[in-house]
């Protein structure tokens, strides 16, 4: 059976949830989330969550989903403690390093590899179910057909319907070096969702729209049945930041789909719920990558806010009022958005055609608003808020405990058994005697024993072995129902978990010893540069520039970003897990390391790793404090931060003005332009067909290398993007003259 997983940002979405038919809640608390401004639950509320959602029935897993800094690893791990002690049923963690550490000190604490780690191929999965992992969230990127292919021990998690990012999950760096909020740390800035311009070299290309990195929204429901035909385990809703309506509506799309499909029926989509949904959120709905869409379906550059449904038109404008001839129904409280303007208010106020006011009026009327917008005759206007929708789904109840009662007599006395198919309980309260007037009947019994009102459950059927001519007092009937409720409620809130706590115990790290300078180059000038300056490696992301110096025993080949396929190399840089697996080689910094508990892991593959740009110099000494002797470990000193990766091609879809798209290989160079005047650099994999998106400026630190020697770095690396020969060479000679003699 596949499991329906639900968002919850607060007590209210997750009470929704779980009445809407919820297997399983996904949840953060107030530390370690990657959605750090959603509500989120503190200790005592997370407690609380946990219980709630046993009693329903249902599973809870918390999102312990950032990059886990070194000062914060105790407390890290103290948190997974506190969530495996209080009965979570499983955490969805990012941090290499600290899925390590937690499965040597919790080995009983169920682990989920989250999206963020980046998942895309058997390969890297191979890594995380060495690791214990028992499931394994998946790309977005990834289609139907890739993730049936994907060969896996672990269970296999997929969104099917919700935000998408366009970056790759985990991979993303927009925030983090332009806003220094980071996306590996919960707290994205949502760059995606600003309007760019796109240029070619420093001509604006005419787009129709300015939100050209802003993905639709997901929504599967249309090819259901592909995925219920998969061997895709749990089917996971998007939405931390979503009201508690939108949890509502979308559970239940959803779970009429599974159930109808369970049932063996045909899986026909709800149209007013799915209509409910739009009117609730929309950016208009994609079946994303995995229904292989392209670039076009995929998109909504128009727009990166909620776009409801059609309201109407306007058909006449005045100095006082604006009128509107509806397309559905409005009511006093809907929210409304006049579309060429971008400007929204609430209809607090609505007037027929006399100018009366009026309550609400249905599709087909003529309304009035007041005129305080700047619109014109024949504008468009949608709904973005309907208030019958926030009472309908926040106040649904689908979803109850079927329990089966039987009350005997025994000894002149009630004993009333209570069982959900898994526990029963049993209640003694009551007395019964001979009847001198009126017996109690079975019915009026029947009656006060199912009155559940404020409780998840419903009676199934009650089993009754009561003496003819018997007389119980209601009270007492009533008391054994409630004493029982008690019982079993506290049984299913309080289920009870094995939990083991291990010593920690850091492994001795022994590596060949590596030090020097490393240069990324894109160009035969870079390549050239580094070579006359002596680096001691020469990084090369390009396959053709790579195969003309392949031959220097100091090039390195540059693994491509995702699902790599290169076969075994002797010096290769790793940019993922699967060629981290296959080929071991240098880890580059997409991998996120971050802490010392990552170095020591994934050093069992490489033979040196590049610390996280994200991490500031503090940080990076935090890690180095562990260790007394060398650690093959490189920094970045300067660099063109890639800070997005995308399987999205925004100049095949923007671009490109022929039938067979040759943009990624013409000579121009393109850029986004957003609306400070920076230019990002676009660059794309021809034959990989992926879309890098580097930062505007570089980010440098050559300053520090002084504290890196200090604390026993003895790596560094340059990034150059389009430096020619002698720009080249004055950014390798001044990183040489600070580092020295890295042998020292």
């Amino acid at each position: 059976m596949k499991e329906l997983l639900v968002p919850v940002g607060s007590m209210e979405s997750l009470i929704v949830a779980l009445r809407a038919g919820a297997d399983a809640v996904y949840l953060g608390g107030k530390r370690f989330g990657a959605r750090a401004f959603a509500t989120n639950f503190n200790d005592d509320e997370m407690c609380e969550a946990i219980k709630l959602t046993h009693l329903y029935g249902a599973k809870i897993y918390v999102t312990v989903n950032t990059l886990i800094y070194e000062s914060e690893l105790l407390e890290a791990l103290d948190y997974l403690k506190f969530l495996h002690i209080n009965g979570v049923d499983a955490v969805i963690v990012q941090d290499i390093g600290l899925i390590s550490l937690a499965r040597k000190v919790l080995p009983n604490l169920e682990i989920h590899a989250s999206t963020q780690v980046h998942n895309t191929n058997s390969d890297g999965l191979k890594i995380l179910s060495d690791l214990g992992v028992k499931r394994v969230v998946l790309a977005r990127e990834l289609s139907l057909d890739e993730i049936n292919s994907i060969d896996t021990d672990m269970e296999k998690e997929v969104f099917i319907h919700g935000a998408l990012c366009i970056c790759y999950s985990g991979e993303c760096l927009f925030s983090s070096m332009l806003m220094n909020r980071s996306g590996n740390r919960g707290e994205c800035a949502q760059m995606c969702r600003l309007p760019f311009k796109l240029l070619r070299n420093d001509t604006v290309i005419n787009t129709d729209g300015s939100y050209l990195l802003s993905t639709k929204e997901l929504n599967t429901s249309s090819e259901f049945i592909n995925i219920m035909n998969s061997d895709i385990k749990s089917l996971k809703i998007e939405g931390r930041m979503k009201s508690p309506e939108y949890v509502g509506c979308v559970t239940s799309l959803y779970r009429e789909l599974i159930d109808k499909y369970n049932n063996g029926e045909q899986l026909i989509v709800n149209k007013e719920m799915l209509r409910d949904l739009s009117v609730i959120f929309n950016r208009d709905f994609t079946t994303g990558f995995l229904n292989n869409a392209t670039n076009k379906e995929l998109m909504n550059i128009k727009s990166s806010n909620h776009i409801g449904i059609s309201l109407g038109r306007v058909v006449d404008v005045s100095k006082k009022y604006i009128s509107v001839k509806l397309d559905c129904d409005i009511r006093q409280g809907d929210g409304i958005r006049f579309n060429r303007i971008n400007e929204g208010m609430i209809a607090n106020y609505i007037m027929d055609k006399k100018g009366n006011l009026i309550n609400s009026a249905t599709s087909g009327s003529v309304i009035m608003f007041d005129n305080k917008y700047h619109v014109k005759v024949g504008d468009t206007i949608n709904k973005t808020i309907d208030v019958t929708l926030v009472d309908k789904y926040r106040n649904i109840n689908n979803k109850f405990i079927n329990l089966n009662f039987k009350l005997v007599e025994e000894d002149n006395e009630l004993l009333l058994f209570v069982s959900d198919g898994n526990n029963e309980v049993s209640v003694r309260y009551g007395v019964v005697s001979d009847a001198i007037n009126s017996p109690t009947t079975e019915e009026r019994i029947t009656e006060q024993l199912s009155k559940l009102g404020g409780t998840p459950f419903k009676v199934e059927n009650i089993d009754i072995n009561i003496r003819n001519n018997a007389f119980i007092n209601i009270k007492d009937l009533n008391e054994l129902r409630r004493q029982a409720i008690d019982k079993i409620t506290d049984i299913r809130r309080n289920i009870k978990v094995d939990v083991v706590i291990n010593d920690i115990k850091d492994e001795n790290i022994a590596k060949d010893y590596i030090h020097g300078i490393s240069v990324l180059c894109r160009t035969d000038d870079q390549v050239r540069a580094a070579l006359d300056m002596k680096a001691d490696r020469i990084y090369i992301p390009d396959r053709k520039l790579y195969s003309e110096y392949k031959y220097y025993n100091n090039v390195y080949f540059r693994t491509y970003r995702v699902n790599d396929r290169t076969k075994k190399l002797d010096n290769v840089l790793t940019t993922e897990l699967g060629a981290l697996y296959r080929l071991g080689g240098i880890g580059d910094y997409y991998l996120n390391v971050a802490n010392h508990q990552t170095i020591n892991y994934l050093l069992k593959y490489a033979k040196m790793l590049t610390l996280s740009v994200e991490l500031d110099d503090n940080e990076i000494t935090n890690i180095l404090n562990n260790y007394k002797s060398f650690v093959p470990l490189e920094v970045i000193v300067y660099s063109n931060i890639e800070l997005m990766i995308t399987k999205y091609c925004p100049l095949n879809m923007l671009a490109n003005d022929k039938k067979i798209c040759s943009v990624c290989s013409d000579r121009n160079r393109y850029y986004l332009l957003d609306r400070n005047n920076k230019k990002f650099r676009i660059l794309n994999d021809v034959d990989v067909h992926l879309t890098h998106i580097m930062d505007h400026k570089p980010t440098n630190r050559i300053d520090s290398i002084d504290l890196y020697k200090s604390i026993g770095i003895k790596n560094y690396r340059i990034e150059l993007l389009d430096e020619n020969y002698h720009d080249s060479l004055s950014i390798i000679k001044e990183v040489i003259s600070k580092v020295g003699d890295t042998n020292e």
